[in-house]
């Protein structure tokens, strides 16, 4: 079952008593957490209904026996545990000795009274595991994982409607290549976005570019677009209001070198044939970074980004070495780039 498919289930009353939450996308877990949260706890009585525990200080025998002991005054409750290492490759420290066959035993009898949620903040699953295959063939594994490109673009489009308000999609991808991917940052520029539009308005690309602060990272992506579409003027605009915020120009630098790279890898890799999402999952970056940068790699050869791959590091050692003014280098660098 997907995550999609259990948020039906549980809307509809349908809740499993176990589930497995796996995935590096820690907003959509909570998410997830928080709908489960909902429909199983009282406010009123969430001493009674709700335990949370972390595997790195408790045996997970002792959230076995939490479950298996019956609550009190309330019908159902709801166990949130925070792993490490049972599901997955990782080690605790060896701090903890966990009892495993204990839940073993739990996962094939669960108590109708209970409902536990185990939270994993790994990519990956310990296949090789028996707690790992007992879960996926008896209790619930969701994964979450980051969106693709049109899938985040269509997440934040429903995020805005579930607020009253409505949002083009262009307006979507402006959000997005300001704020950059992370949903925490997103959910909460939406919201400010339909405070601003208020009840049943429009969010249009003019609001976003108005409201919505970009960070030096956005900035960076956004000026390395300006001197790919050779539009040199806008990209030093960017390059003197970051300086008017004080930032360092080395840090510019590398964030610079960092796109780049992006750039040759994500180029590399697709001439080898990668999909979008495998070279996600190579590089350890968001698809949708991926997918941007693929756009912008098109505009270089992969000689031309070699080349200035290898400028950059010769103006980091001359501006580290103070052979050249920081600034100056810098500013040098971008005119030569957009020329």
């Amino acid at each position: 079952m997907d995550a999609k498919q259990a948020v039906k289930d549980i809307k509809q009353g349908r809740i499993s008593p176990l589930y497995l939450c796996y995935g590096t996308e820690k907003y959509q877990i909570q998410e997830f957490v928080g709908l489960l949260q909902e429909k199983l706890v009282d406010r009123e009585q969430k001493d009674f209904a709700l335990a949370s525990f972390d595997l790195a200080e408790t045996p997970v025998e002792m959230v076995v026996e939490e479950a298996e002991t019956m609550p009190f005054l309330v019908e159902r409750k709801l166990i949130i545990v925070r792993d490490s290492s049972v599901f997955t490759a990782g080690k605790d420290g060896g701090k903890i000795e966990h009892k495993v066959e204990a839940l073993l035993s739990y996962i094939s009898n669960p108590a109708e009274h209970s409902v536990i949620v185990f939270v994993v903040h790994h990519e990956k699953l310990d296949e090789r595991k028996k707690v790992v295959k007992a879960m996926k063939a008896s209790g619930t594994a969701l994964s979450f994982m980051p969106m693709g490109g049109r899938e985040l673009v269509q997440w934040v489009v429903q995020e805005v409607e579930k607020r009253g308000c409505r949002i083009a999609a262009d307006a979507a991808e402006a959000l997005i290549a300001v704020s950059g991917v992370q949903m925490a940052v997103l959910a909460a520029e939406t919201d400010k976005l339909c405070l601003y539009a208020g009840a049943g308005g429009m969010i249009d690309t003019v609001a976003v570019e108005q409201l919505v602060a970009r960070s030096t990272e956005q900035n960076v992506f956004v000026m390395v677009e300006h001197i790919a579409a050779l539009r040199l003027e806008q990209a030093l605009g960017i390059f003197y209001e970051l300086l008017k915020q004080r930032e360092e120009p080395i840090k510019i630098a590398a964030l610079i070198a960092r796109q780049f790279r992006i750039m040759l890898q994500v180029k590399d890799l697709g001439r080898q044939s990668y999909s979008q999402q495998q070279i996600a999952s190579r590089l350890s970056l968001h698809p949708y970074v991926v997918k941007l940068a693929g756009e912008q790699a098109r505009k270089f050869e992969p000689e031309q980004l070699r080349t200035i791959m290898f400028d950059l590091a010769e103006l980091d050692y001359r501006m580290k070495s103070g052979k050249v003014d920081k600034v100056l280098g810098l500013e040098l660098f971008l005119l030569k780039l957009g020329a």
